[in-house]
């Protein structure tokens, strides 16, 4: 169609059909990387900046557990779990948010996070019920700031202005999260993320090796590899219920770990015996029930898990379309294929 390689027609990787009409495109970047951070497999531009969002709290996570803080305060598996989510606020999730502010001398005082609608329509309903107004144990990036909080007590930080990006946890975050996309310092650009800490930008396929590198930790006892057991042994923390990222993880039984980042990027860590595989995807419009479809056809592409497992997910790679009355409208199909490198 004469355009470059990464133009628009060449990153349309779903349309949705009204019909037979067609309603809208989506287009998409897809980066994949084996265990060494060599690009296998793209579709778009597999170098796009991108800013992770929540999808980049492994690496955050790391920096906070970096400090001793899990140690020194008793911070379990699940804690650890929960700094690396983005959750439903479900009861669960509060309750062990303020379980970690009491175990770390903090109270939810010091949060530098908000209150908000809950992702899950069934809490909000509930919320609404109830007359219940959320407060900053209820954001879904509670367990992120609840383990900064402890980090920067762990090296004898302030715990005010912990979010701030002069703050000296806040230092050390942006230097292990360069060190662990293995990019200097400067290749990492920074903005502030809707839950009020500073939120990293780097290329897509920094973001596909950042989860290879989780996905081939090794021994259990390493940082990377307490943070990928934590998250796969605890997906009803990362997320909650009926959300992708849960069931996901669930489906696939420790072999792979995920994690959703707002405005729909995504990051996979895979455990195959044929090797470890990263991959992240971007969705350009932000559309999040489209991503998902992608990151269930891609692994169907890559062939990643039993087609029973793959089965698990077949709500979010074949998403029902219906009107108010039941109806249905339409379908989303997802045409992306990736071009495999040498």
């Amino acid at each position: 169609m004469g355009r470059d390689r990464h133009g628009e027609a060449h990153m349309i990787a779903a349309t949705v059909y009204r019909g037979e009409s067609v309603e809208n495109t989506h287009a998409a970047h897809v980066a994949v990387v084996d265990e060494t951070g060599r690009l296998v497999a793209s579709f778009g531009n597999p170098h796009r900046v991108t800013l992770a969002r929540s999808a980049a709290k492994p690496a955050q996570a790391l920096a906070v557990l970096e400090t001793g803080a899990l140690e020194r305060f008793g911070f379990d598996e699940a804690d650890l779990a929960l700094m690396c989510a983005s959750h439903s606020s479900e009861e669960r999730h509060i309750e062990r948010t303020r379980a970690m502010l009491a175990k770390a001398g903090a109270s939810e005082a010091d949060l530098r996070c908000g209150g908000h609608p809950p992702i899950s329509e069934a809490v909000y309903k509930d919320w609404i019920r109830r007359g219940f107004t959320p407060g900053p144990a209820c954001s879904n990036c509670s367990g992120k700031h609840a383990g900064m909080l402890a980090g920067a007590r762990s090296i004898g930080a302030a715990l005010a202005d912990y979010h701030l990006p002069e703050h000296p946890l806040q230092v050390r975050v942006k230097r292990t999260v360069a060190r662990v996309l293995d990019l200097p310092d400067d290749g990492v650009q920074w903005a502030i993320d809707g839950c009020n800490l500073p939120t990293p930008a780097f290329p897509l396929d920094r973001l596909a090796r950042l989860y290879a590198k989780l996905a081939a930790a090794q021994p259990d006892t390493s940082p990377l590899a307490r943070i990928y057991r934590a998250m796969t042994a605890h997906p009803e923390l990362v997320a909650g219920e009926g959300r992708f990222c849960t069931q996901l993880m669930q489906a696939f039984d420790g072999a792979l770990v995920g994690k959703t980042g707002a405005d729909a990027s995504y990051a996979i860590g895979v455990r195959r015996p044929q090797g470890v595989l990263g991959i992240a995807a971007k969705v350009e419009d932000g559309n999040t029930a489209v991503l998902y479809a992608i990151v269930a056809e891609l692994l169907a592409q890559f062939d990643i898990g039993s087609e029973e497992q793959r089965r698990r997910l077949d709500a979010f790679r074949h998403p029902p379309m219906r009107n108010t009355m039941g109806v249905e409208t339409g379908r989303l199909d997802v045409s992306l294929r990736l071009e495999r490198h040498q």
